[in-house]
């Protein structure tokens, strides 16, 4: 068997060459080959070459907190067109991404194109198939009909709407690749790769497979090299696919994280060592969201304020109650936020993200709890761009591809925007400056789900808000809940930019969750029978 290279990250980038499709493999900090995306950059600034670039990025790499993937080969001349999943996303007060600024001057052509497709576009590149017919991003702003996932007026259509047996399907084409730039932790002598260090796979084997089957390169990015061939067991990319090396030993394994043992599966830590989440209105919208979940259940969690439910739920002695299944790949163990978020404290199992993929798009759990940035009277939620600031949010990333079978959704937020001050005490708010900016609109600034689409497939849908629960009912925005203290025309209907309907049986939520004082919060019974007892 023929050695693999281990070349410089100079070198490397060498093999790169002008007009080539360049997939990278990163989850924002996390697996980011960050030095030979950095000596690409350089290459570039210093020899005007490679040019006319098509990236992809299934999840973003890089992000706005130390590692700069993208950003790295965000140059004019350098990159042509762009299809991520997301994007490098962070504070409205920070100036935007290099790359978020190509794409907004109209540069490059730029496309958000959902991660779970995404994976699966690499997969069908592979196989030499023309694409992935799919029902995700019906009815959002990935349909041709709507913006076809396209993000700025340069940008060519790219998705296609077709009809096959009788039913309307999304179809991506797929994209071939000349290049696979993925990272690992250590490369033996054949160039097997093992991940024992890494948070995730993520789609590194389906990448370099995508590459590798079109006669292109595929460049990977280690921490170390062993002087022996790896176990069997631990190759995850077999050598036959690699064909050059670059050491960077002092690799992040996520961003501000050198290497926590209790990431990778290694090592178990005590859970005792979370913080709780800070008492607030935070605190009590995931309280009013964990509600949601039933013993058993297996749970998808998203960014924002959903967040902090397996927090909530750690804190009320119920985080055994449920598996925790995330995009990145984990299954079990803690999710965990911040700087580390894909990330899981000692989880039961690291898949591939494009394996995860498989389990979340096509429904095969039990509640999704994800967050929202407005919502339309249809029901509709953006949680992916925010017109003002779009690097406030990273975009799709596994959004569509998670709400689109999901047989329960539940999506927490802010009932409205903008300076407020609304107290909570003795079990109740006190609403003494609202929000001025309306969160529940008419028509949402991108259709990120579809209420639509979800009424059509008969999804069981909830909105939690600190003041209100709402859920989406024959198609009908309806509030069924108000927090003690709230007044329902004045706090609710009245600060809505929308009619709503209110529930004839409308409720009171818990005042429970108004209290900092632990809820003895009780989960829904178990959605599933035991084994010999009928469905």
């Amino acid at each position: 068997m023929s050695k693999t290279q281990v070349l410089s990250a100079e070198d490397a980038v060498g093999l790169v060459p002008s007009d080539a499709t360049v997939t990278v493999s990163s989850s924002s900090g996390l697996g980011c080959p960050d030095a030979v995306l950095a000596a690409l950059g350089k290459r570039f600034t210093t020899t005007a070459a490679p040019t006319g670039l098509t990236l992809l990025h299934p999840i973003a790499a890089g992000d706005m907190s130390g590692i700069k993937g993208i950003d790295h080969v965000a140059h004019e001349g350098l990159v042509a067109r762009v299809l991520a999943g997301s994007y490098p996303s962070g504070p409205s007060k920070l100036d935007p991404p290099a790359i978020r600024t190509l794409i907004e001057s109209g540069r490059v052509q730029a496309y958000n194109i959902p991660s779970g497709v995404l994976f699966q576009m690499h997969r069908a590149a592979a196989a030499k198939q023309p694409g992935v017919l799919t029902g995700v991003g019906m009815g959002t702003y990935a349909d041709p009909r709507v913006d076809g996932a396209k993000m700025n007026a340069k940008t060519d259509d790219f998705v296609e709407l077709v009809e096959l047996a009788g039913q309307e399907w999304l179809f991506y084409p797929a994209v071939p690749v000349d290049v696979a730039i993925i990272r690992a932790t250590t490369a033996d002598p054949n160039g097997n790769l093992s991940f024992e260090h890494e948070g995730s796979t993520l789609g590194a084997l389906d990448q370099a497979y995508a590459a590798h089957n079109n006669g292109g390169v595929v460049i990977a990015q280690v921490k170390r090299l062993s002087e022996t061939l790896l176990p069997t067991a631990a190759v995850k990319v077999p050598g036959i696919l690699v064909d050059a090396v670059v050491v960077a030993p002092d690799q992040l394994q996520t961003t501000q994280t050198a290497y926590d043992p209790a990431l990778s599966g290694e090592s178990h830590r005590s859970l005792d060592t979370i913080e709780p989440v800070e008492w607030g209105l935070e605190q009590v919208i995931s309280r009013r969201a964990a509600v949601e979940i039933a013993r058993g259940d297996i749970v998808n969690l998203g960014f924002g304020i959903s967040a902090n439910v397996p927090r909530i739920l750690l804190e009320e002695g119920d985080h055994d109650e449920v598996t925790w299944a995330i995009e990145q790949g984990a299954v079990g163990g803690f999710p965990l936020t911040g700087f580390a978020f894909g990330c899981a404290l000692n989880p039961q199992a690291l898949m591939q993200s494009s394996d995860q993929f498989t389990l979340l798009s096509g429904g095969g759990f039990d509640v999704a709890m994800l967050s929202f940035l407005e919502v339309s009277a249809h029901g509709d939620v953006n949680v992916s761009h925010l017109p003002a600031r779009p690097h406030v949010t990273a975009g799709v990333g596994g959004f569509a591809d998670i709400t689109t079978h999901a047989p329960r959704l539940v999506f927490s937020g802010y009932f409205t925007a903008g300076k407020k001050d609304i107290f909570i005490a003795d079990g109740a708010l006190d609403i003494r400056t609202d929000g001025n900016v309306a969160k529940f609109v008419p028509e949402v600034a991108q259709i990120t789900f579809s209420g639509q689409m979800g009424t059509r497939r008969g999804q069981d849908v909830t909105y939690v808000t600190e003041r209100a629960v709402l859920r989406l009912i024959e198609g009908v925005l309806t509030v069924t809940e108000i927090a003690p203290g709230v007044h329902l025309e004045r706090d609710v209907l009245g600060k809505a930019g929308i009619a709503l309907a209110v529930a004839d049986d409308l409720k009171l939520m818990d005042a429970r969750l108004f209290s900092p004082n632990r809820v003895g919060l009780a989960l829904q019974s178990s959605r599933r029978p035991a084994i010999g007892e009928p469905a």
